[in-house]
């Protein structure tokens, strides 16, 4: 895809985001995209194909914002893993209540197997996130269990927070929850030396997956075991982690 022609897609992608947060997804039609954008709806199906195809990239537009916005708050946060789960909480609702039309968008038409690449990539920064808790002592269970649960405890708490009246919404409602359900899989601090078997086999079973997955690696960080080796000892972890 040529310069002139990307421009042209993110022009109309943008207009069809004003259009959405402004009035919703039922004012996304291709005939009003269009009119809006100063184009012709011909043009519009080839760059989309039809209105689904425009609605799925609004849905990676919007990620591809929400992504932003939550990488520069965290970096701004200090380098405490369980604090970044906190803040990284109360991005992902905040940011559903201030655009609810998008977050609806991305999260309430979910389909298996359809997620656009930066909703992928949103999920790959929970887990990366939740790696560090667990490879800081601090994680009660499994990172693929806690990611379940926390993706499904904010992806609720916001839904149902977009879905109140703004003047009645009451946002200690997801704080209250963010603390319970944060706390039900971390623990308050590092497990001391030769204690608590089970953090210690899930801050490894970590360390292997950031090894693993690190690219390129670090000199020296190589995991000097075979595939079938690697996948038993992560076994054996997971099972001492119960």
């Amino acid at each position: 895809m040529n310069e002139e022609r990307r421009a042209a897609r993110r022009h109309v992608l943008q207009v069809a985001a004003k259009l959405l947060e402004e009035d919703g997804s039922e004012a996304v039609s291709t005939r009003a995209v269009a009119a809006a954008a100063g184009t012709t709806a011909p043009a519009l199906y080839r760059m989309f194909d039809d209105k689904d195809g425009l609605l799925a990239e609004l849905a990676a537009y919007g990620f591809e914002m929400y992504l932003a916005e939550k990488r520069e708050a965290l970096a701004l946060t200090p380098d405490d893993p369980v604090a970044d789960l906190y803040r990284g909480w109360d991005l992902h609702v905040d940011f559903g209540v201030q655009h609810p039309a998008f977050y609806m968008l991305m999260y309430g038409t979910v389909r298996p197997g359809l997620r656009p690449p930066a909703a992928d990539e949103a999920h790959a920064l929970l887990v990366r996130l939740l790696g560090r808790v667990a490879e800081a002592g601090r994680l009660r269970i499994p990172v693929e269990q806690a990611t379940r649960v926390i993706h499904a405890a904010t992806t609720g708490a916001t839904l149902a927070l977009i879905g109140e009246e703004p003047a009645q919404r009451d946002m200690t409602t997801s704080a209250r929850l963010r603390d319970t359900v944060i706390a039900s899989v971390t623990t308050d601090s590092p497990a001391p030396s030769g204690s608590d078997l089970a953090s210690r086999a899930l801050a490894l079973d970590a360390a292997l997956e950031t090894a693993l997955t690190a690219e390129p690696p670090a000199a020296g960080s190589g995991v000097l075991l075979r595939d079938t080796e690697t996948a038993l000892l992560r076994e054996w972890l997971r099972q001492l982690a119960g």
